[in-house]
């Protein structure tokens, strides 16, 4: 598996590029299909080390390892076009949700080597936590062979296919719900006095050490909440539990297609 195709150069393709360069990774090809030249005059200007050229969909989709690394409706379009193309491909790696495998095979002319992935931005600095899928006709060396190449994403835990649109609420979009809040807390710290090295290092330890507690120390929830006392939030923390609950319910049964 020394050649990879990225139909479409946006920012999943971007992370993965990082991610490799990151790490050294050699290859012999790695094509990108996108409609925006810039996209990816942009790409090549950046991954110089990785020697990224730029094709059309037909040639990306003629690589060993081919990424469908484009949003559902435009995934739609795509598939059709190249599944001629696919048919001699290792694997195809779907970077979407809501695009089953039986969608994705049904459209591809019966391809079956395929791969369903939901990566994560934190990918872009190795240490993503990405669950991915595994079609039973993947033979176990080609398994082998991707799951090394996908290391360098960090973690990427094998699951079952029916949940890989719940880790997309989750784990892929789980950061966006938590920046904003982070965010704020960094500039009250700098208001408060603290330096940004200060503000930063408490900030890391603050966030991992809360993940410990929470899930490591043997406590319920309850238990753990009851060892501060001081709650300043606690007011608002009913409304903040009723937008998590009605807006990602509500985006999870849309992919779901329910």
């Amino acid at each position: 598996m020394n050649t990879l195709g990225f139909i479409g150069g946006g920012r999943i393709t971007r992370i993965f590029l990082q991610a490799m360069q990151n790490k050294d990774v050699a290859l012999d090809t790695i094509m990108v299909s996108d409609p925006d030249d810039k996209t990816l005059d942009k790409l090549k200007s950046e991954f110089r080390k990785l020697k990224v050229t730029a094709g059309s969909n037909i040639e990306a989709a003629s690589q060993d390892v081919v990424f469908l690394a484009v949003h559902p409706p435009v995934l739609k379009e795509v598939l059709p076009q190249v599944a001629h193309d696919v048919s001699q491909a290792k694997a195809v790696v779907s970077l979407a949700p809501v695009f089953t495998s039986e969608k994705i095979s049904g459209m591809l002319n019966g391809y079956n080597k395929l791969v369903r992935m939901i990566p994560t931005a934190a990918s872009y600095v190795n240490a993503g936590y990405n669950p991915v899928w595994f079609s039973e006709y993947i033979g176990e060396t080609e398994k082998n062979l991707l799951q090394e190449l996908f290391a360098v994403l960090g973690d990427c835990p094998e699951v079952e296919e029916d949940k890989l649109e719940a880790y997309a609420i989750v784990t892929a979009m789980g950061p966006t719900y938590l920046w904003p809040q982070l965010n704020e807390l960094h500039k009250l710290a700098l208001d408060f006095g603290l330096t940004e090295e200060e503000a930063v290092s408490g900030m890391k330890a603050m966030v991992a050490n809360t993940m410990e507690l929470l899930y490591d120390a043997g406590l319920s929830y309850d238990e753990v909440v009851d060892l501060i006392p001081v709650k300043p939030l606690s007011e608002s923390e009913k409304d903040f539990r009723d937008v998590y609950r009605t807006k990602l319910s509500g985006l999870y049964n849309k992919l779901k297609g329910k």
